[in-house]
């Protein structure tokens, strides 16, 4: 969609020395061996499921036969319920869904300015959600047509069969023209929830005013976000008293708009129960490449983790410099490599690593850090969003940020989120001698995070204890003919039989990609031909689940990792 701006979306030029997109290194060294232990008598206290939450920006494919298979798949993964976060319910149009783009439709004035209000979309998209037991993360956004400020006619655009007029082009970004029509509308919305769905389901959502208002998506100023953000907030509160409100959900550069928002809101003593940011690993450059399709990419480019993670942190930190909010969660509610989820191979074939086994592990590894970085920050991150789901229309494996390809095919990156719902509650303390080091994020230079082995290890209430192993490198084009050889040492377990299960995500485990590419990457496969693929998309196994013998406290295991993989062992008490 256009936007009629040249900023960049989830991007800003604050993010200190780190380049929109990380290099490639083929000199880079690897890791030849690594030790890793796990104390399973230790106890580091509940392992936050900060990956429980997806979004998008497609709100009309929520309650797609697709959108809903897609969401009762999550459902399938976890007892708790996922946080499902869409945008753009207040705009206005069809319903009609386009990638990027989406409206529910929902606001309404007569010609007298009268308002009413229209919930056939919203109600459509939140049954889906509710339906196949989630919670919403309601971002309430953005400025119905029927509310645009006079302003708003200045944005200028050529209508084409892609913008249908200068509201789908970004008016929509423009403060709303009466703020007491905006608060009646937030009001009437929240009420129909609660009477449809009950007290108790939407007590447990969160309502999120906007969405990056330090970019594009906020044509106003910082304050009168600030204005709005305190109706809204009075809005969700007069219908649901101990409603969860907060935001800003600012970009990754965001932090003087952040700080702004919470000078305000500690200032005001406006409700405020969790602080929302973003952040994205890359950009590539250019984003589009206009050229024979299939093309290479100009120049080898990859997401950084360093990138997110110092981002992440450094929003942390702004919200630790208001004592009133220590104890508020953290939601990082689009956390992803790349950007923007729409963009795929045939706009740059540097987005290739959101179809392969790079991707998972990538997820698997940043989950991780994002829990080390909870243990050294005085806010803690509870939600990594990943703002990914579905595109109608795709070709097979078009290299979109999704969890689904053509014909419903599941790609690797949904087997991270079945390897993470599989660790028990608590996390257990677990090192690795080849993991990155944490100076090199201190160092905040730029640099990617080079290869590495890492763990996360976790135990449960009846004694099983989970590890996950992983071998990985920022740099997707990098690679080793060779595996690691992991020394796994798992210490003081109690005597006896375990059951061992070894699932595997790969090149040649967990991946209908590679199964697809195998027999001839066909984008009119038969019926034979995508069987065979549907049949590796799921969760495998690297070898079949088997008895051992626990003997003096310790497990001793060697596995062996390709460049990228991640494996998930868990031993099961017999």
């Amino acid at each position: 969609m256009s936007t009629g701006t040249t900023h960049n979306p989830g991007l800003s030029s604050d993010t200190n020395h780190f380049p929109r997109s990380a290099p490639s290194d083929p000199a880079a060294p690897h890791v030849e061996s690594a030790t890793v232990v796990v104390d399973a008598a230790s106890d580091r206290g509940p392992l936050t499921r900060l990956w429980e939450s997806i979004g998008y920006d497609e709100i009309n494919w929520t309650y797609t036969p697709t959108g809903r298979t897609l969401l009762n798949t999550f459902g399938e993964l976890s007892p708790r319920p996922f946080l499902v976060r869409p945008h753009y319910v207040f705009c206005s149009g069809t319903g009609f869904g386009l990638p990027h783009w989406g409206s529910g439709n929902v606001y309404h004035e007569d010609a007298d300015g009268n308002p009413s209000y229209d919930f056939t979309i919203a109600d459509q998209t939140y049954d889906a959600i509710v339906g196949a037991g989630h919670h919403v993360l309601m971002e309430i956004a953005f400025t119905p047509r029927d509310l645009l400020p006079p302003e708003a006619d200045e944005l200028a655009v050529v209508p084409s069969p892609t913008v249908y007029s200068n509201y789908e082009a970004g008016a929509w970004a423009y403060p709303p023209r009466d703020y007491e029509k905006w608060r009646g509308l937030v009001a009437a919305h929240v009420q129909h929830c609660v009477e449809r769905y009950g007290v108790a389901e939407v007590r447990e959502w969160l309502f999120e005013l906007w969405n990056e208002p330090d970019i594009f998506y906020w044509k106003g100023t910082p304050e009168q976000f600030c204005d709005l953000y305190r109706v809204t907030a009075e809005a969700v509160r007069s219908v649901l008293p101990d409603a969860k409100v907060g935001g800003p959900a600012v970009t990754g550069g965001g932090v003087e708009f952040l700080r702004t928002f919470l000078t305000y809101t500690s200032e005001h003593d406006v409700a405020l129960d969790f602080v929302s940011f973003h952040t994205k690993g890359s950009a590539f450059t250019p984003w589009r490449v206009y050229g024979p399709t299939g093309g290479p990419a100009p120049e080898k480019q990859n997401p950084s983790t360093h990138k997110m993670l110092y981002e992440i942190r450094r929003m942390q930190r702004v919200v630790a410099e208001f004592p009133q909010y220590h104890g508020l969660p953290a939601v990082v509610d689009e956390c992803d490599a790349g950007v923007p989820a729409h963009y795929s191979v045939y706009d740059n074939a540097n987005f290739q690593f959101q179809n392969t086994e790079y991707y998972p592990v990538f997820q698997v590894k940043l989950f991780k850090k994002i829990l080390d970085l909870n243990e050294t920050e005085t806010v803690t991150v509870e939600q990594a969003t990943s703002w990914s789901f579905y595109f109608e229309g795709e070709r097979y494996f078009e290299g979109t940020r999704a969890f689904l390809t053509a014909g419903g095919i599941e790609k690797p990156l949904l087997n991270a989120y079945r390897m993470v719902s599989r660790l028990g509650g608590r996390r257990l303390t677990a090192t690795s001698d080849a993991m990155s080091p944490p100076a090199d994020l201190d160092a905040g230079d730029g640099r990617s995070m080079g290869e590495e082995v890492d763990t996360l290890a976790s135990a449960d209430a009846a004694g099983r204890v989970g590890v996950l192993l992983w071998r990985h490198t920022d740099d997707q084009y990098h690679e080793d003919t060779r595996s690691t050889p992991v020394a796994l040492r798992v210490e003081n377990l109690p005597d006896g039989t375990y059951s061992l299960h070894h699932h595997r995500i790969d090149a040649t485990h967990s991946n209908a990609h590679t199964a697809w590419r195998d027999l001839g990457s066909p984008q009119d496969p038969t019926p034979e031909q995508l069987a065979a693929v549907k049949a590796r998309q799921g969760l495998e196994e690297l070898e079949p689940a088997r008895d051992v013998t626990v003997s003096g406290g310790t497990f001793a295991a060697t596995v062996e990792l390709p460049l990228p993989s991640v494996s998930l062992l868990v031993l099961e008490p017999r």
